[in-house]
């Protein structure tokens, strides 16, 4: 004999919610159009793990994870106050920041979830800095490679990959901050090709890769790249509020341009303006920028673009000078908002990464094995900087390189007072 399901009513951010008592408040509230971002979640998983504490709300007052959360009659829930999303984004933020995530290198990129959850959350950029830790990378394993660069320690592995007979095969060791995920070799020599691919697509980051096995696919098929149902439409341009009573311009803009520590790749993305250069010609000048050959500033911009970090001294000169001349100063590119591959160099001192380039890289000969030193040279900074490290940045546009459709919308949203509105497809860190 069976009993119908017990339905309670429960208040979810000042709605009335009817649901069936017991059932997980993650699941419960995207099912009533309101998503709660999780990173180790798993409706299958009782209890859940709640790790990443991505879901935090507030319920019945306190600050509580949505994810171990059963509905209940007198629940309250408080999801998307201010001060929520803005904690949420700081807990993204910090994993970010605290691991080294270089999203354009990395064989997860378009299929990661904690990048995904950082574009519905709309992050440009970490406000902590970048720890940059030079942590291990496990190559002992027969198929995987553990990148504990990339793990945020959600415990997904540890509680779902098992050998056809129920061996583990990751656990966590140590404790508190010292805390990494560790692999039983042999148990996960025994995993069968399918859980062992499964391992990799568990994992909502780039932590778990197989050797030989290339899950790349082309830009716009991937998992993440395209809009899912539960991601809102954005109602602005993210990181480029219009002036609250836009004018018409009496007159054209001036903007300028620079590249430092980067590979120039965002001013080649500008240039992919097609045919709507002919409508920039009509609204802006540019003034210095290597697209002019410009080499000083003529007067007083409306706008400065500013791509690459700061790995020297003339970085950070030209930089300084852009906040100097520029009303509005926009870090354009990975590499400008936090270093980007640039500041992978930055988990190694600049001795030994010169070392490795001048004295003992196999292409140089003994007889020529020598560091670089000239007056003319300028001097290396102890690592890569991002502009904001250096100088105050207005904007961020993320991407490497972000597309020329969104650096195009800010760029008319800053200047213009317009509402073009940055898609999430247009949104991305590679």
């Amino acid at each position: 004999m069976t009993t119908d399901p017990q339905y309670i009513q429960f208040i979810l951010d000042g709605r009335t919610i009817t649901a069936e008592a017991g059932r997980n408040l993650v699941d419960v509230a995207r099912e009533n159009g309101v998503s709660i971002p999780t990173l180790c979640y798993f409706q299958h998983h009782d209890p859940p793990l709640g790790t990443c504490r991505a879901c935090t709300c507030r319920i019945n007052g306190k600050h509580g994870v949505a994810c171990t959360e059963k509905v209940r009659a007198g629940l309250e829930v408080e999801i998307n106050a201010p001060d929520l999303l803005d904690l949420r984004k700081a807990m993204v933020e910090m994993m970010f920041a605290e691991g080294n995530h270089f999203c354009p290198a990395c064989e997860k990129s378009g299929a990661c979830d904690l990048q995904h959850v950082a574009y519905q959350m709309e992050i440009a950029g970490s406000r902590f800095p970048h720890l940059f830790e030079d942590r291990l990378i496990d190559y002992t394993p027969r198929r995987m490679v553990l990148e504990h660069n990339r793990c945020i320690k959600c415990r997904r592995c540890v509680e779902e990959v098992f050998t056809d007979d129920g061996k583990r095969v990751f656990a966590y060791l140590h404790r508190g901050n010292d805390t990494v995920v560790g692999i039983d070799y042999e148990q996960e020599a025994r995993l069968s090709e399918e859980s062992a691919l499964a391992a990799m697509q568990l994992c909502p980051t780039g932590a778990i890769i197989l050797r030989g096995v290339n899950r790349t696919e082309p830009f716009g098929d991937r998992p993440f790249d395209r809009q899912d149902a539960e991601t809102p439409a954005p109602e602005k341009a993210p990181h480029a509020p219009p002036p609250a009573s836009p004018v018409a311009p009496p007159a054209k803009k001036r903007i300028a341009t620079a590249s430092l520590a980067g590979c120039f790749g965002c001013h080649m993305s500008m240039l992919d303006f097609d045919t709507d250069l002919l409508d920039v010609i009509e609204l802006v000048s540019l003034d210095k920028s290597p697209l002019t050959d410009i080499k000083q500033f003529s007067g007083r911009c409306d706008l400065g673009i500013i791509e690459g970090g700061c790995c020297n001294e003339d970085n950070v000169h030209t930089l300084r000078l852009f906040r100097e001349h520029c009303d509005i100063l926009v870090a354009l590119g990975e590499c400008a908002i936090w270093g980007g591959l640039p500041a992978m160099r930055n988990t190694v001192s600049l001795q030994e990464c010169l070392e490795e380039a001048y004295l003992f890289s196999p292409t140089t000969p003994a007889a020529e094995a020598t560091i670089p030193h000239d007056i003319e040279l300028p001097k290396l900074l102890d690592k890569v900087y991002a502009c904001q490290e250096v100088v105050r940045i207005d904007y961020l546009i993320p991407g490497c390189p972000p597309s020329p459709e969104h650096i195009w919308k800010v760029i008319r949203n800053l200047l213009l007072g317009e509402h073009n509105q940055v898609s999430y497809q247009e949104f991305k860190y590679d």
